[in-house]
């Protein structure tokens, strides 16, 4: 996708269209950051729902009904994941409430990966790391599990 689909959403419209377009924009460019790449699929119901067809649930219901009549064959495609991910974070942004709490934390991981990971809305109990294309293959620091709980 060399385009940027969401520019011209994001420049020059309505507040409800420019919102939801740089929410999309947002969404899709985070995954992008993690190595991730969207399809062209999501992409059209993004601008389904920037255009106001369709709700945020209802691009939700149609990218799970997208992929269970097209699931990937090859166990290294994220597509499906980066799309599912995009979307659910376009309605997260484009919600108007929001609260910096431990639950608050948990909600919007279980938001973001339930049907992905098992572990969605869940404190991991174990210390991860993870390569990180934009740092060349180094990771961040991330907490120490033994200390997730206190610290949020």
């Amino acid at each position: 996708m060399n385009q940027n689909p969401f520019k011209e959403y994001i420049k020059e419209s309505e507040p409800n269209k420019r919102d939801k377009g740089y929410a999309w924009h947002t969404a899709i460019g985070l995954q992008a950051v993690d190595g991730l790449k969207t399809s062209e699929y999501l992409v059209r119901t993004a601008i389904r729902n920037i255009e106001g067809e369709i709700s945020f649930e209802e691009a939700n219901a149609f990218l799970q009904a997208y992929y269970e009549e097209n699931p990937s064959r090859l166990a290294q495609d994220r597509t499906e994941e980066a799309d599912k991910v995009s979307a659910r974070i376009a309605a997260l942004l484009s919600e108007k409430a929001f609260s910096f709490t431990p639950n608050e934390y948990l909600s919007i991981h279980r938001k973001l990966f339930t049907g992905i990971y098992p572990h969605a809305g869940q404190i991991r109990g174990y210390n991860i790391t993870k390569k990180e294309w934009v740092l060349g293959g180094a990771t961040v620091l991330y907490g120490s599990a033994t200390e997730l709980r206190a610290t949020i």
